[in-house]
């Protein structure tokens, strides 16, 4: 089977990498792709951040001259655009939920209501279309708040506040200076959970859940989550956080009642479905919804993953997750983003990377590429804010992170940038 996968992070390369592994998996093809796509497949020059008549267009007329009968669609600009209802056909399967499921990330306010509709644990909120309600309602609250863009935003535009100053600062930035463009059209502004962030993943197949093994990400730019947010510096799977039981609560009452409470809506999920979760002192509440996989969480779960991930992705897109057999290597994955100096602010590119062949020697070491390409000479270059990522196995998480940082610091790029404290809330 030739496979079409939509992006150019390293959530696409890794899905590559675990497809590839398949028996019946045929010509991996990756729109746009980067640098290191190419070394497993082929890059098609399309880039697919929407769902556009041009860009659909474009990928459904290689897709036909190219036999390529899936597509895995990793980012979550097209699919909130609406590119499975538009791509799916006879004899073609999209992996990825359709527009109107993929609401529940690109739009964070209608998140929000369904979420109450359904009872489903999360922090208190309020939404405002306009800057000067935001702003009353920011000055009057006393208690920490944070300020989120209600649309989509890459993992940027949620600023948490200590106090009323810094959440004035927020609204102002995200819907008066539209620092985050259109996103920034509403705004939600929920209390500030205090606990350990969680992440949560599920296969959905429209009806049946398979749930992955829960792993942590670490948002912000600064050791000791310190800074501002972005799309993810680093994640570890699996986490000490969570038992058994905690994690039957969370299936039931988070990850089954959002897919009914959509299903009520006449819309069928299927795909990736992602809780982002704050363990609270009340118990588990829902920080946020995505409709894709986690960057940097599915390179760690990928490199654990032992089974044929072509066939888990067929089951989801036929209804047929009841039948998959899915286990787990023994130990854990920790994976360290590699950034560009200045990301999540502005950042340059170009800038010539070496070491990763070093860093890979080690047999439990995997390096993907997030943000590379190769320049007019061949030269790999940086092509990001998040350059690469950075995975070992390990006995444990201290090992797994041990590795990890070691590999990293074997690469070498201008202003690279990474963290080093990967796991630091769970290891004393």
């Amino acid at each position: 089977m030739n496979i079409l996968i939509l992006g150019s992070g390293g959530r696409e390369h890794v899905l590559g990498w675990k497809l590839k592994q398949s028996p019946n998996a045929g010509t991996l093809f990756f729109a746009p792709g980067n640098a290191g796509t190419a070394d497993i497949g082929q890059n098609v020059d399309i880039t697919a951040e929407t769902a556009d008549t041009k860009t659909v267009d474009a990928i459904d007329y290689f897709c036909r001259h190219n036999d390529v009968e899936l597509i895995v669609v990793g980012p979550e600009d097209p699919l909130s655009h609406g590119i499975v209802d538009r791509l799916e056909c006879s004899g073609r399967f999209v992996f990825g939920p359709c527009k109107d499921a993929a609401l529940i990330e690109s739009d964070k306010a209608f998140s929000k209501k369904i979420m109450r509709a359904a009872s489903i644990p999360t922090a208190e909120a309020r939404i405002f279309g306009h800057a000067d309600g935001a702003l009353d309602y920011v000055r009057e609250h006393e208690t920490p708040v944070v300020v989120k863009a209600a649309g989509l935003a890459k993992g940027k535009g949620v600023i948490v506040c200590d106090d009323a100053q810094q959440a004035e600062q927020a609204v102002e930035t995200i819907m008066v200076d539209r620092a985050f463009g259109d996103a920034g059209d509403q705004v939600v502004i929920e209390e500030r959970l205090i606990g350990q962030e969680l992440s949560v993943l599920a296969l959905v197949d429209g009806r049946n859940l398979f749930v992955l093994e829960p792993a942590q990400d670490h948002k912000q730019i600064g050791e000791g989550d310190t800074g501002p947010n972005t799309g993810g510096m680093g994640a570890y799977t699996p986490t000490p956080l969570v038992d058994n039981g905690l994690m039957a609560t969370i299936e039931r009452e988070i990850l089954v009642a959002i897919v009914d409470a959509l299903r009520r809506d006449g819309v069928t999920y299927k795909g990736v479905l992602y809780a982002g979760l704050m363990l609270t002192a009340g118990g588990p509440k829902v920080i946020e919804f995505n409709c894709r996989f986690g960057d940097p969480e599915v390179q760690p779960l990928m490199m654990r993953m032992q089974g044929d991930l072509l066939d888990i992705i067929l089951a989801c897109c036929q209804g047929g997750l009841c039948e998959v057999d899915l286990t787990w290597r023994p130990g854990c994955c920790c994976c360290v983003v590699m950034a560009s100096g200045g990301y999540p602010g502005k950042y340059e590119t170009g800038k010539p990377i070496t070491g990763i062949d070093d860093a890979a020697a080690d047999p439990d070491v995997t390096v993907f590429h997030a943000g590379t390409r190769r320049d007019g000479k061949g030269q790999l270059v940086t092509a990001g804010g998040r350059v690469l990522d950075v995975c070992a196995m390990g006995r444990d998480l201290r090992e797994a992170r041990d590795k990890a940082n070691a590999a990293c610091a074997k690469i070498h790029f201008d202003g690279a940038y990474y963290r080093r404290d990967i796991g630091f809330r769970v290891m004393g």
